[in-house]
């Protein structure tokens, strides 16, 4: 990862910071992207070679000012990783319009929002590798969470179309299925779990590093990590 531009979006969650944390000292450049300002300069306290960019993935004009300030700082991008992510958990008959709203505006437009900006810039150089954390639940069905589903398997969706459409620039596209994380995207959710058997944001780092560090001619497409006690098959 030595001098690589990466964008982490969602950098001041669990797990783009955990991964923030491991990529600062394999000398990557770092573009650290999330809403809150204050959270995002804590992290970057300290770091070699980062920028931070306050943006909010819902608006178009945001993710095009920061895919620019990434270009204009280090000259280009070579990676984007996608860790922001919002979650309702209601009974279907429960969800107002406003839930559903929250989750394909963060969830499923926010992501697409950052792929098409990054991959526009990537396609420059004719390489780049974008990492979509999904979840399993991009994968699988579950009870109490039919808008949140909803937007994760768009991901899915518009993932493997824009890698087919990209592969002949280069552009690689991995998808994440982590079962639950224990991150703080779980401190405004309703739905009871068990946090203390959830994976650690850490060894979702780790997956996404291993992505990262896969021979050029590799292309792990999809990695499904799941904790012991919780498994979707």
């Amino acid at each position: 990862m030595q001098d690589k531009v990466v964008v982490v979006v969602g950098a001041t969650g669990g797990i783009g910071s955990a991964l923030t944390r491991k990529l600062a000292p394999m000398g990557a450049r770092l573009v650290l992207a999330a809403r809150d300002s204050s959270r995002l300069t804590n992290l970057a306290s300290g770091l070699p070679q980062v920028l931070t960019v306050p943006t909010d993935i819902t608006k178009p004009q945001q993710v095009e000012t920061l895919m620019e300030k990434a270009i204009a700082h280090f000259g280009q991008i070579d990676v984007l990783v996608n860790a922001a992510g919002a979650g309702v958990m209601k009974q279907y008959n429960q969800l107002e319009p406003a839930d559903l709203d929250a989750m394909l505006d963060v969830n499923l437009k926010g992501s697409f929002y950052t792929c098409q900006a990054a991959a526009e810039a990537m396609k420059e150089h004719k390489s780049g590798h974008i990492c979509n954390v999904v979840g399993i639940l991009g994968k699988h069905s579950m009870a109490m969470a039919a808008a949140y589903c909803a937007s994760k398997f768009g991901v899915v969706g518009f993932s493997k179309c824009m890698a087919d459409e990209l592969k002949r620039f280069g552009i690689k596209f991995t998808l994440f299925y982590f079962g639950g994380v224990d991150s703080p995207f779980w401190d405004n959710v309703s739905l009871k779990v068990d946090r203390k058997k959830m994976l650690s944001p850490e060894t979702a780092a780790d997956a996404i590093l291993f992505a990262l560090s896969a021979d050029p001619q590799a292309v792990p497409m999809e990695i499904n990590i799941q904790p012991e006690s919780h498994l979707f098959f």
